[in-house]
Parts: structure tokens; C-alpha cells; sequence
């Protein structure tokens, strides 16, 4: 079995703030009103350290990295 992580943003929980984006370009781009926008759910191998560091930093906790199984 392939785990994978995927990366969700909680929608009612975000605040806007932008951290996401700036911590995490490569998954993350800001929507007209400064809210994170995925540009893909699944967390590539070579940014999963990435992604941990912006799930870390977001100020109101609405950014998660989940592990799936395949």
C-alpha cells in the first residue's frame, strides 16, 4: 500500500492571512480576497517537508497535510 499526503485548507476556520502561499507557492496561490486557492491536492515527495512547515505556521490551524492510503 502507497500512502500519500494530500494537503486541505478549512475553509470556515481560515482567516485569510496568507502564510500558506508564501511558506508554499509551489501547492498554494491566493485568491482575489487573499485566500488560499490549491493548485493540486496531493504533496509531491520533495515538498512534503514544505508542506509540514506551512501546516506548522498557519495562525488559525485551517491548513492540514493527511495521509491516505492507496
Amino acid at each position: 500500500m502507497t500512502r500519500t499526503r494530500t494537503l486541505r485548507v478549512d475553509r470556515a476556520t481560515c482567516t485569510g492571512q496568507g502564510l500558506c502561499a508564501e511558506l508554499l507557492p509551489e501547492l498554494v496561490e491566493l485568491d482575489e480576497w487573499g485566500y488560499p486557492v490549491l493548485k493540486g491536492k496531493e504533496i509531491p515527495s520533495h515538498l512534503h517537508a514544505h508542506a509540514r512547515r506551512a501546516v506548522a505556521a498557519c495562525p488559525v490551524l485551517a491548513l492540514h497535510a493527511d495521509r491516505e492510503g492507496r
